[in-house]
């Protein structure tokens, strides 16, 4: 037989979309001819395909003209992922494994010049969309489709319940499984089905305990952590606002396996997952020198931003006003709507975003303004001029505005550690599943009509939030942020409604810069 099919999968965003490998030999002048807009990165599969076949001790049909289609021819095709699904199709059309075999297998791998089997990125997206298609199997699809991916890849497309991986190491590995006739396969450690197991060790994070004093940015954290909120840290330099920062993921409650999944598949796609991070709250940290597209995510094909990579974890900004202006511009849309889409002339794709930001900055550019350990040096245009690099519709969508003091050595050294991360982060699991209780949401989430019914104020909570927007010349969106905040401390709290209490402390934590007001 001179023409083979066999199935693979390309990532478009989060989406595995199938690809059919169509494989065609034929007499002429011999070439190896790829079509079905593919990277530069797959073209030079022939490369690598023609040595591995050859060094496996198979027969690369050299003396044929060999083209392969990669439908559909419109989708976008990028890495090494195809090479072992062309590797097989060419041996299938060459009739050196029998090609009916290959039905109801998909095929994912990098193959090296010795026929070794390399890790793809983007497994897990890939096991998602097997495991779960967009519409049931038909008649015609008794079973979902078996996976077979190289070793690493195949223990992380193994998190997804209900996948069937099968790992293999070698060309070999797989060729033997599909040899032609009806005599059972050889036995091997090389081709092995993996169950989908999940690790069971807790996540790892910095304690909170490690941080003295601070009582008013740890009170800040956890309010944060409770309702969902995003939070700016404003201090000297040295006061523990990194050190606060890369403690937040620790306060946040456990991940359950749907947000683990979605995490997962997004850090796939960066490759940055290891099996090690299962379940653990990334918490990522671009330095001030990024750039908005590394920031919210493109390229052609679209490849996820810091934004995505930090989905269900912390986006963690440092020298906040160092960030260039439209790096900051671009985080607008997002912290609101929790997605960003990326839309390029060829294609489109969105991915998730729902993190919880956390900034921190200096009040000025020297560092010390209201310090009392040293003198400020910077005039008030300086301040007001460093100052305004943020924008007022950013601070606006910034929950928390909080100060960070300067410790001084006494209340450093011999000082006892401070409360625990996994003390706060239990009054934070049980505010969170109030809210979650209440309106099926954390309170950041709350929009509209359902702000006015979680978050009723009694006259006197009324008119003291009237008078310090008045006064502070809040917008809309900012007293709604602090009627959610105040939602949260009630929610810590354990009172079912909001009181003036709870909005006097929500109004404190919006009034630390000038230009937040």
């Amino acid at each position: 037989m001179s023409l083979s099919l066999v199935h693979s999968r390309a990532l478009l965003g989060l989406q595995a979309r199938p690809v059919c490998v169509e494989v065609h030999l034929a007499n002429g002048l011999p070439s190896f001819t790829l079509v079905g807009l593919a990277d530069t990165e797959v073209k030079e599969a022939r490369e690598r395909v023609r040595s591995a076949i050859q060094n496996a001790g198979l027969e690369f049909p050299g003396n044929k003209r060999i083209t392969v289609n990669l439908a559909p021819a419109d989708l976008p095709k990028d890495s090494g992922r195809f090479d072992l699904p062309i590797a097989l199709g060419i041996l299938a059309a060459s009739g050196q494994i029998d090609g009916r075999k290959l039905a109801g297998y998909e095929f994912a791998g990098e193959l090296s010049l010795g026929g070794d089997l390399r890790p793809v990125r983007g497994a897990l997206a890939m096991s998602l969309a097997v495991a779960r298609p967009a519409q049931p199997p038909g008649p015609a699809l008794q079973r979902r489709p078996r996976l077979v991916l190289p070793e690493g890849s195949a223990q992380e497309a193994a998190l997804v319940p209900d996948a069937e991986i099968y790992r293999a190491r070698h060309l070999l590995d797989v060729v033997r499984q599909f040899l032609p006739g009806d005599s059972a396969p050889p036995a091997g450690d090389g081709w092995v089905c993996i169950a989908s197991t999940v690790p069971v060790q807790p996540p790892a994070y910095a304690d909170l305990a490690d941080v003295k004093g601070q009582a008013a940015a740890r009170r800040a954290l956890e309010i944060a952590a409770a309702g969902g909120h995003s939070v700016l840290m404003v201090g000297s330099p040295g006061s523990g606002k990194s050190m606060l920062a890369q403690r937040f993921a620790g306060l946040l409650p456990a991940m359950t396996t749907a947000e683990a999944l979605e995490s997962a598949a997004i850090a796939s796609l960066g490759g940055r997952f290891g099996l090690d991070q299962w379940a653990v709250r990334p918490t990522c940290a671009p330095h001030h020198t990024a750039s908005a597209v590394a920031l919210v995510g493109g390229g052609s094909p679209p490849r996820p931003g810091e934004i995505s990579l930090a989905h269900r974890g912390v986006l963690f900004l440092d020298e906040l006003p160092e960030f260039p202006r439209a790096a900051l511009e671009a985080l607008r849309e997002p912290l609101e709507s929790g997605t960003i889409t990326i839309s390029r002339a060829a294609n489109r794709a969105e991915f998730p975003a729902r993190f919880q930001l956390v900034a921190a900055m200096n009040p000025c550019p020297c560092g010390y303004l209201g310090s009392r350990l040293r003198a400020c040096r910077c005039s008030p245009e300086q301040v007001a001029r460093y100052q305004g690099k943020l924008s007022g519709p950013l601070l606006d969508r910034i929950d928390l505005h909080v100060e960070v003091g300067a410790l001084a050595a006494d209340e450093l050294v011999n000082t006892p550690p401070g409360e625990s991360s996994e003390a706060v982060r239990s009054r934070v699991a049980q505010a969170r599943e109030r809210a979650m209780d209440r309106q099926g949401s954390a309170n950041q989430a709350l929009e509209g009509q359902a702000i006015d019914a979680q978050c009723r104020l009694d006259p006197a909570a009324a008119k003291f939030l009237n008078v310090a927007a008045t006064r502070l010349g809040w917008s809309g969106r900012g007293i709604h942020r602090c009627l959610k905040v105040a939602r949260t401390i009630a929610d810590l709290a354990g009172a079912s409604a909001v009181q003036l209490t709870h909005v006097a402390e929500a109004v404190q934590y919006r009034r630390v810069l000038k230009s937040s007001q």
